[in-house]
């Protein structure tokens, strides 16, 4: 008789997995749950484990049919048929004991089937090499669990579907079957730092002036996000800082950024054709840094783009010059999608997202990282000058993504 274990998320499962591997003949012996263990039970799913037996010509079948032939051989033949009417109390009592006889070898009966379901089938190495393969399984049941709940916290985080899901399978390809899960956690924290890459900020130009470009959608803080930039190269790193703005749209923008100029101690002045950058380029053709604000218009109007887009190219092959895209963290990720798609028609850029502050999920750094392929910058989280703002830390973000606290 073979007899053989079997464990699935149901007994119906188990028992087809029985038939898959013994045939249609198996019986059903015996179905318990199996009840999860170690630290992370909790993850593990509800199984069934399912004993089944199937009769072959063996030794053991032969002794378990001998044993069972004998108890029945013990049996009487044929229970007496009497009468009601005729049966004598003697008689009774005596058919009642026999009756009770014929139970308790049906017991036995019983109890031989179960001596010999428990007798192991293999030898003790087989049967250990049988235990650590299941134990395997259970560890691999636990990694994907593990995997499922890191993939959701990614989406809790709004992590774009398609970014969680390749993510998640990168791990996958590398993971191994008995992995724990302090391990996996590394690999995907370290793959989604690779991911990130290292933030890319403003520095001196090897030869001359650095003219920066910041552009962007209105309302996301490019004008504040100037001053503390301003404010940092100018206190703290004692650079020579000139301030252009040619945003001539919004006056109470232009008033603002000649406000921080005015504390700082630094030149202003507003720009309205390409002639008045290159004087202002030849004017502060000294300073280390020339930091320019643009209008804040919608990306959709394609005579403002167009203009911009004259505006910053009419510096190229004369300085060192950078662009940066300033984003809100607070902005839907489809919006994005179409922002940055307008914005790099008109030139490459960095990226700088402002306002994290006012979200609890940081998952459009990510998205906007894998979309675009541009490097991140600088994030802010208030309007404080010149604090509130700081270079681009990927550990950080990966750790809140992933679910942790800063």
């Amino acid at each position: 008789m073979i007899i053989k274990k079997f464990t699935a998320k149901t007994e119906k499962d188990a028992i087809e997995n029985a038939k898959k591997e013994l045939g249609e003949g198996v019986v059903v012996m015996n179905v318990k749950d199996v009840k999860a263990k170690g630290l992370f039970a909790f993850l593990k799913p509800h199984t069934v484990e399912v004993t089944v037996a199937l009769e072959e010509e063996s030794e053991k079948y032969t002794a378990a049919v001998s044993a069972i032939n004998n108890v029945i051989a013990n049996q009487p033949k044929e229970m007496p048929v009497v009468p009601e009417a005729v049966v004598s109390e003697a008689e009774e009592e005596k058919n009642k004991k026999e009756s009770s006889a014929i139970e308790e070898k049906l017991d036995s009966l019983q109890s031989l089937l179960e001596q010999q379901l428990q007798k192991p089938e293999k030898p003790e190495e087989e049967k250990e090499e049988k235990e650590e393969k299941e134990e395997r399984e259970n560890k691999e049941t636990e990694i994907d669990k593990f995997m499922k709940l890191l993939h959701d916290t990614m989406l809790d985080n709004e992590v774009d579907e398609k970014y969680a899901r390749e993510i998640i399978e990168e791990i996958e390809q590398i993971n191994k079957p008995n992995m724990p899960f302090d391990y996996a956690l590394a690999n995907i924290y370290q793959k989604m730092i690779l991911k990130f890459g290292k933030p890319d900020c403003i520095t001196p130009a090897s030869n001359g002036i650095k003219m920066v470009f910041f552009i962007g959608p209105t309302g996301v803080g490019k004008t504040t996000t100037i001053a503390k930039l301003a404010s940092i190269f100018r206190v703290d790193q004692k650079k020579k800082v000139a301030l252009l703005t040619a945003d001539t749209y919004r006056i109470a923008a232009a008033e603002q950024l000649r406000i921080y100029a005015n504390i700082l101690e630094v030149p202003f002045r507003i720009i309205y054709t390409v002639e008045e950058i290159g004087k202002a380029m030849e004017d502060f053709k000294d300073y280390d840094y020339i930091l320019v604000d643009t209008a804040g218009h919608s990306h959709q109007n394609t005579t403002q783009k167009e203009s911009m887009g004259n505006f910053i190219h009419s510096v190229d092959d004369k300085v060192d010059r950078e662009v940066y895209l300033v984003l809100s963290a607070t902005t839907k990720y489809r919006d994005l999608i179409s922002i940055t798609d307008s914005y790099k028609e008109i030139a490459d850029f960095k990226l700088i997202f402002t306002k994290l502050d006012e979200t609890t999920t940081l998952g459009n750094l990510l998205n906007l990282k894998l979309y675009t392929g541009a490097s991140l910058s600088y994030v802010t989280y208030g309007q404080n000058v010149p604090d509130d703002i700081e270079e681009f830390n990927p550990q950080s973000t990966v750790k809140k993504l992933l679910g942790g606290k800063t």
